[in-house]
């Protein structure tokens, strides 16, 4: 059976790996990334909580952690980050879009492309697995969101240890552990992602009705 891209592992056998995963939780999900994949491991975060941080951090102090600075994110999304930062001592990524970027407004096609996708493609260039804190309740295009999978499109493996993990899950373990919280949740932002692109979720939305309100606009590009 061909496997992919160079890691000497097949579709099957990453099928496999993600139901047992699955079963495991998702620390183990982190140590069995770091242990298969080690340096060649990086972590992409939104910083709309710190929770996935965290528990990476546990496994491995100086996973490389990458955050997308598109130019057009809250102030508090920045503060956010350099609090994270500082508390964990991270090993942090910060990227840049280049020029190019420029001409293009906040929510097109072509400005996520510019300011998201590619900074992420050269920010994991020389990796072989990258970890998500994509969670299938975020949203109706990630609820078949398996835990491994072949990312084809960067021809590495996509690990994405919160994917069984709710809203729910998310502000316990916050709770629990004493995680710092970005301060637009109490505004009612409960997707943030651009402030030009982002709104507070009204009593009964959907917490991701906030993000590109207007439009039929779902996702960015990371993740499809």
């Amino acid at each position: 059976m061909a496997t992919v891209g160079d890691l000497g592992m097949d579709a099957a056998e990453l099928a496999r790996v993600s139901t047992r995963l699955e079963a495991a939780g998702a620390v183990e999900t982190i140590r069995w990334t770091v242990e298969r994949f080690g340096a060649r491991t990086a972590l992409a975060c939104s910083f709309q909580d710190c929770v996935v941080v965290d528990l990476a951090v546990k496994v491995e102090p100086g996973l490389e952690v990458v955050f997308l600075d598109t130019d057009f994110h809250f102030p508090e999304t920045l503060e956010f980050v350099e609090l994270v930062r500082e508390r964990y001592r991270l090993n942090l990524t910060v990227t840049h879009p280049a020029a190019e970027a420029d001409p293009w407004s906040c929510g097109t096609a072509e400005c996520c492309q510019r300011r998201k996708v590619e900074p992420l493609f050269r920010a994991l260039e020389g990796k072989s697995a990258w970890l998500t804190g994509l969670k299938r309740s975020d949203a109706a295009t990630r609820s078949h969101t398996p835990v491994v999978v072949w990312d084809e499109a960067r021809q590495m493996v996509k690990v994405n240890p919160l994917a069984a993990w709710t809203d729910d899950d998310i502000e316990s373990y916050i709770t629990a552990h004493g995680l710092p919280v970005h301060p637009l949740l109490a505004q009612g932002y409960l997707s943030i992602g651009c402030a030009p692109t982002t709104r507070p979720v009204q009593s009964g939305e959907d917490p991701r009705a906030g993000r590109w309100s207007g439009s039929d606009k779902t996702e960015c590009g990371l993740h499809s």
